[in-house]
């Protein structure tokens, strides 16, 4: 089975119990910010996902490891924005491509609600990191990202009380928060390596 297959077969199933982030902030009829991300899987035989490192400059979430991604423009559906998203950010041309499907919905508790949009790539893509929200494109290998073993559930005080949420560290870069829950579920989708 090919990657693209094993991708579309596994968001088409049933899913696992996934991690939603902190939706108990919010009333069931809260509205949330539409937004989408790419998850970007490079098509080679050990796949990696494309992520990047937000800047320091930025006012939220600076510093931050994030897919490529955004609020949704008016007219815009998930797919749309996670690929004008990814090519200001990354420079991705959209042609590169190959949409797989959607992933799970993702509910943050700073009030987004957030697509992913599982997609895989060309390897060795010349990307050129847009200076004003992005310090650097990395490529984390899948299988360690998947692996439950490098997910790690860890807790903080924010604001009074006390989060709790899922990291991942990879070599210095610490992969948390709601990249990691949506990385979780992919996972748990997957059941990566299987």
């Amino acid at each position: 089975m090919t990657l693209a297959e094993r991708l579309a077969a596994a968001l088409t199933g049933d899913s696992a119990p996934m991690v939603t982030g902190d939706d108990h902030d919010h009333p069931a009829d809260a509205v949330l910010t539409p937004a989408a991300v790419l998850v970007a899987i490079t098509d080679r035989a050990a796949p990696g996902v494309l992520l990047t490192q937000r800047t320091e400059t930025l006012r939220r979430h600076a510093g931050q490891v994030a897919f490529p991604g955004g609020r949704l423009d008016p007219g815009e559906d998930a797919i749309i924005a996670a690929l004008r998203e990814a090519e200001e950010e990354i420079a991705l041309p959209r042609a590169a491509v190959n949409v797989i499907g959607i992933a799970d919905p993702y509910r943050t508790g700073t009030g987004y609600a957030i697509t992913p949009v599982v997609g895989i790539v060309p390897p060795d893509l010349p990307l050129v990191a847009s200076e004003a929200e992005v310090a650097a494109v990395f490529e984390v290998p899948l299988a360690f990202l998947l692996d439950p073993a490098n997910q790690r559930a860890a807790r903080a005080v924010y604001q009074g009380r006390e989060r709790r949420y899922v990291e991942m560290m990879w070599n210095d870069r610490r992969i948390w928060g709601a990249t990691a829950g949506m990385i979780v579920n992919l996972s748990r989708r997957l059941q990566w390596p299987a």
